[in-house]
This record gives structure tokens, C-alpha cells and sequence, in this order.
């Protein structure tokens, strides 16, 4: 047993589903496509959240420092205040992020949340009794509210490094994709216009025949690991059938997030009737 087994636990209790699916789908009835895109980092090829709560996790640590530093305590005030604000735009970066993940990282991804609204509402209390001139609440306010922010902080890291919420699902293919040319599939074993399932080596690989050319990409979506055979083909792209990412066929370039980064594509070629594939 370890820190994370309790949040190992959370994230089995379907009951928080009943909160989760709701919050769900109002978030994303209010986000147009693009708005997400940036929200959840796609201009930055990687997660735009993470970069975000630097801000008010470095202005409240400063002020818990300058807390006990003589002559310093208005700017202590300053940081708390500048770190609230600072938690804004974090916030609805990570629930942006949030409504696209899976259930169980949703059910750790809510009390992740209520530790951070918690601790802000902890910091402007704080803020509060400091400006009235009750420093010694004030200052103890603080002290409380940086620890609930550095356990939500905690349960954040969880969601990241044990749960692989926000990281690149398609990151090892590199190592899983064949170098050489691997043959796959007969080409008259697959349909005209249809994803199929497929393995090269050990990497698994969506192949989309047009005619006489193959495409193939990693199957794996490279934001939650969604399997691109099962997905919808329209327009030269494939739509992730969990959270809706689209990636071209031909080159793996993303198209529209929730993913922040492309999907691998392998070369492909027919000889004596077989597909093979490789990594470009």
C-alpha cells in the first residue's frame, strides 16, 4: 500500500458517474471545437494546463514564504491575490481536459477539483482577514489552504503519472513499430473504405484501403489510447470513436482534439498482393 492506493480506490466508485456525466456534458455543450482545441494545448503540441498552474502554485508558495519574513507581509498579500487570479484560467484548462477523459479519471479528476476550489476559497478568505487586519487568521488561513492546494497538487500527479491523463499515448511506437518492411494483411482481404484492425510486429495498426493504396497508423489514439479501427471515416480522417479526436489518414496529422499531437503514420506498400508496412 502506497499514498495513491486510496485514489486507486476512488477511482472505481461508479457512484460518482451520477455527478460526472452531467458536469460532462455541460462543459462540453458550451466549448465550440476550437475554443478546446486550445484549451486542452493543441497549439502547443502537448497539454496547456500543466504549463498554467505554475502561476498560482509559484505565487502561493512565494507567499507562504514571505508569510514569515518581517516586513514583507504586503507582498505575501500581493502573491495570494495574484495566485487566486492565476487559478482561473488554470481551472478551466483542466476542466476542459476533464470532460474528455475516461470515467475513472473523471471520478479522481473531482476531487482533485474540490481540493483546488477549496484552496482558493481557503486563499480569498485569507485574503479576506489579512485586509481587515486579523493577520494571524490571515497567515493561518494560509498555511491551511497551501496544504489542501499541495494535496490536490498531489492527486493531480496522480492523474497524470498514474492514470496517463494528458501524456502521449502513441509516444512508444517508435520502439514498437517495425523498421523493416512487415507484411500485414492480403490486400484483397480488405474492404473498400473500411478501418481494420491489424498487427505489425508489436505495434497494433488501423489499415484503410482506397483502391489500390493502403493507408495505416497507429491504432492507438494518441490522447486516451482509443482504438482508431473502431472509428468513423470521413473526408480522408479517421474520428476517434471515445472522445472524438480526427487524424488524416494519409499523413497522421490531427485535425481536431481533444489529442494534442498527430497519430503515427507508417508507410505502406503492396507487393504480390501482400500489404506491408514500416515505420517512415
Amino acid at each position: 500500500m502506497n499514498l495513491s492506493t486510496p485514489l486507486d480506490r476512488i477511482a472505481g466508485w461508479s457512484a460518482l458517474d451520477a455527478v460526472a456525466r452531467p458536469m460532462r456534458k455541460a462543459i462540453q455543450s458550451v466549448l465550440p471545437s476550437g475554443l478546446a482545441d486550445v484549451l486542452h494545448g493543441r497549439p502547443l503540441g502537448h497539454a496547456l494546463h500543466p504549463a498554467l498552474i505554475e502561476l498560482p502554485v509559484g505565487a502561493w508558495t512565494s507567499a507562504a514564504v514571505l508569510d514569515f519574513v518581517p516586513g514583507q507581509r504586503r507582498a505575501a498579500d500581493l502573491l495570494i491575490a495574484v495566485g487566486c487570479a492565476g487559478a482561473l484560467p488554470a481551472a478551466v484548462t483542466g476542466w476542459a481536459d476533464w470532460a474528455a477523459q475516461r470515467p475513472e479519471q473523471q471520478r479522481v479528476g473531482l476531487i482533485h477539483a474540490t481540493g483546488n476550489v477549496t484552496a482558493v476559497a481557503l486563499y480569498v478568505a485569507s485574503l479576506v482577514a489579512r485586509l481587515r487586519g486579523d493577520r494571524r487568521r490571515g497567515r493561518l488561513l494560509g498555511v491551511v489552504a497551501y496544504g489542501v492546494a499541495g494535496t490536490a497538487a498531489f492527486i493531480g500527479g496522480h492523474l497524470a503519472y498514474r492514470q496517463a491523463a494528458g501524456v502521449n499515448h502513441a509516444a512508444a511506437v517508435p520502439y514498437l513499430a517495425p523498421s523493416d518492411w512487415t507484411p500485414v494483411a492480403l490486400l484483397a482481404d480488405l474492404p473498400e473504405a473500411t478501418p481494420v484492425a491489424a498487427q505489425a510486429g508489436q505495434l497494433a495498426v488501423v489499415l484503410y484501403r482506397d483502391g489500390a493504396q493502403v493507408h495505416a497508423l497507429a491504432d492507438r489514439c494518441a490522447h486516451l489510447a482509443g482504438p482508431l479501427h473502431e472509428g468513423t471515416v470521413s473526408d480522408g480522417a479517421v474520428t476517434c470513436p471515445w472522445h472524438g479526436s480526427r487524424f488524416d489518414l494519409a499523413t497522421g496529422a490531427l485535425e481536431s482534439g481533444p489529442a494534442t499531437t498527430a497519430q503515427p503514420a507508417l508507410d505502406t506498400r503492396v507487393r504480390d498482393g501482400r500489404v506491408e508496412v514500416r515505420l517512415g
